[in-house]
């Protein structure tokens, strides 16, 4: 205790300035008054202020002092890029499709049984977590659990937060499952000789904290979790709500012909009402009893704008050659790539020019390069082909075109752009590219080859250079909140590591647990480590605590094995701080949390899994003859 009394009294100022900052910055995050980004600006401004006005001389001569360099050089951290590379390719993986067959056939099951698709698809996170790192396993899995989401009407934040917990769940169950496992061992081993940990030593602890884990999310936590509504998803949910009428002509050699309904449906249009069929001079009206299609029937079609999206992606032809209408570019001989197809709806304003004249008298292809595929009307059901259909004020047209072309609109006064509603067209081609990229990336990454970071980077380059992305959208993918929340969090934790202040902690817990047992100093070893790890990040947790465990250890005539991976086990804990972890903040903005929802939901895992741990620990530990 004299050793601990002294290391305080030899504390700069700095480190009590520092922690003064980290406590009012988590409480404003706790307080959630605040936006994120400005919470994070606002404690990295106070950290600036604090060590240019006051730089922290270095405890030896032969090192730099601490200053405002490094507190700035969390923002090129290879973390910081690892998350940027990992969401735009993610962003590319949803824009291009590439997810949509594995999300459909989840979603056919997902319709049959929910609870048991919801329970295979965690209990596979978890799997897969265990032998991958963790993050790149939540970027795939994202647009799956939206997708899930969406079907059941339920808020994303029911379910990316649990995604994130429990992928750090299989995360802890062996030795490669995170980079807060392997920092640990390798530490472990620098500190003593010969000191090692098995690849499955970590899993029948690991597997218990997990089941507890779970337990607390499908009980309590799943309490706690909020209901944050994506105002974004509202409006699409509202947009792919409106019914569309479009034209679809049956050609010679389409796969419609010889097609005849199943109680009054055509199974070959899934999602499309078909509304009447055109026959020469004979309408045909439902219910089609007997009617058997013909080349050169015109179909007048009612669908939302999901059901005619997908109509045009797997058969363009069928939307009367809408798609091949399209000029891709000024010479024949360099087309653009299919990706800058463009979906956009837009409103007949009142005044306009198009008002009471049909789609054929206005020419709206030859004037604007685009197409309009439907027309969405309200007042009343309409069966008539689409070029003789006449405009009134307040139809909604859905129109196709080159993404230049669809942006041109903005300036036409004829009609009225709704902004949101502009969405790219997939393009299986750039599917096979993201999943390419995605696998390789992924690959290179559980094989060591090459570091997270590097190989995000170079992935998210190789979509945005082959066209899956422009810059644009690769630049929205990145949320502002999570490149201040990181930049901030690292220097937070870099101040701390620098003036002793996490160090001090750990003497600390070692000096105040002397003398009461080896259980509750690995209780309290778990307990501090899962919280440091919330602040200063699980990694630099991880690699500080362990030589202290293993020093702690030795005072108190422990075996230092059973401390060591307590620290591992606590630095395990990411779920109160977005910035924790990585996977913590790429659910971040899908799920819309806040810094609190994480202390609601998370801090009180942490205290269930430290209940749980210190319960296990004597017959975990006591049995290995460690204790």
């Amino acid at each position: 205790m004299d050793s601990l009394i002294a290391m305080m009294a030899a504390s700069p100022p700095q480190m009590w300035a520092t922690f003064a900052i980290i406590a009012a910055t988590v409480v404003a995050f706790a307080l959630d008054r605040y936006s994120i980004d400005l919470i994070s600006a606002a404690s990295l401004s106070a950290l600036l202020v604090l060590f240019v006005l006051w730089p922290l001389q270095p405890a030896t001569p032969d090192r730099a002092a601490f200053d405002y360099q490094e507190l700035l050089s969390g923002f090129a951290s290879p973390a910081l890029f690892a998350i940027i590379g990992l969401l735009i390719i993610g962003q590319g993986l949803f824009q291009s499709g590439a997810l949509e067959y594995p999300t459909e056939r989840m979603l056919e099951l997902y319709d049959k049984r929910p609870l048991v698709t919801t329970a295979i698809v965690f209990v596979f996170v978890m799997a897969i977590s265990a032998f991958l790192n963790n993050t790149p396993v939540v970027v795939m899995f994202i647009p799956i659990i939206a997708a899930m989401a969406s079907k059941r009407k339920t808020p994303a934040s029911r379910l990316m937060m649990p995604l994130s917990f429990l992928s750090i769940f299989g995360g802890m169950t062996t030795v490669i499952g995170s980079s807060t496992n392997m920092l640990a061992v390798q530490s472990y081993r620098d500190t003593v000789p010969g000191g090692d940990i098995e690849f499955f030593e970590l899993t029948p602890m690991g597997l218990a904290l997990a089941g507890v884990g779970v337990i607390y999310m499908a009980t309590a936590g799943r309490r706690l979790l909020p209901r944050h509504v994506d105002p974004g998803e509202a409006r699409k949910a509202l947009r792919e709500g409106k019914q569309f009428v479009a034209q679809i002509e049956v050609r010679r050699g389409d796969a419609l012909i010889g097609a005849k309904p199943v109680a009054g449906f055509f199974t070959d249009l899934p999602n499309v009402t078909v509304r009447m069929i055109q026959r020469r001079t004979q309408a045909i009206l439902p219910p089609y009893d007997d009617v058997q299609l013909a080349a050169g029937d015109v179909l007048i079609v009612a669908a939302t704008r999901a059901a005619l999206t997908s109509v045009l992606k797997n058969k363009p032809e069928l939307l009367d050659g809408a798609a091949t209408e399209i000029p891709l570019s000024e010479e024949d001989d360099a087309p653009k790539p299919r990706a800058q197809l463009t979906l956009a709806e837009a409103i007949v304003a009142p005044g306009s020019r198009m008002i009471g004249r049909t789609i054929g008298q206005i020419g709206f292809h030859y004037q604007t390069r685009c197409v309009i595929l439907g027309v969405e009307r309200r007042s009343r059901m309409m069966r008539t082909q689409m070029n003789t259909l006449r405009l009134e004020a307040g139809d909604v047209l859905l129109i196709l075109g080159d993404i230049n072309d669809v942006r041109a609109l903005r300036s036409e006064r004829d009609i009225l752009m709704l902004e949101g509603s502009i969405e790219g067209l997939p393009d299986p081609r750039n599917a096979r590219i993201c999943l390419a990229v995605f696998t390789a990336v992924v690959a290179a990454a559980a094989a060591d080859i090459v570091p997270i970071a590097a190989s995000a980077i170079i992935g998210a380059s190789v979509i945005v250079a082959t066209g899956c992305l422009n810059v644009r959208q690769a630049a929205r993918a990145v949320d502002r909140r999570i490149y201040l929340l990181i930049g901030a969090s690292l220097a937070m934790g870099a101040a701390l590591e620098n003036t002793g202040g996490a160090r001090l902690i750990g003497e600390a817990v070692a000096a105040s647990t002397d003398g009461f047992g080896p259980v509750f100093m690995m209780s309290a070893f778990f307990i501090v480590c899962a919280a440091i790890t919330n602040v200063l990040s699980n990694n630099a947790t991880a690699v500080l605590f362990a030589p202290i465990a293993v020093n702690a250890a030795n005072a108190a005539g422990i075996d230092p094995h059973a401390l060591v991976l307590t620290v591992i086990f606590g630095a395990n804990c990411s779920f109160a701080t977005p910035v924790a972890y990585q996977t913590n903040l790429l659910v971040l903005t899908p799920g819309q949390y806040t810094y609190r929802d994480f202390l609601v939901v998370g801090g009180p895992l942490i205290i269930v899994l430290w209940i749980a741990f210190t319960l296990m620990a004597p017959f975990y530990f006591g049995a290995r003859g460690l204790i």
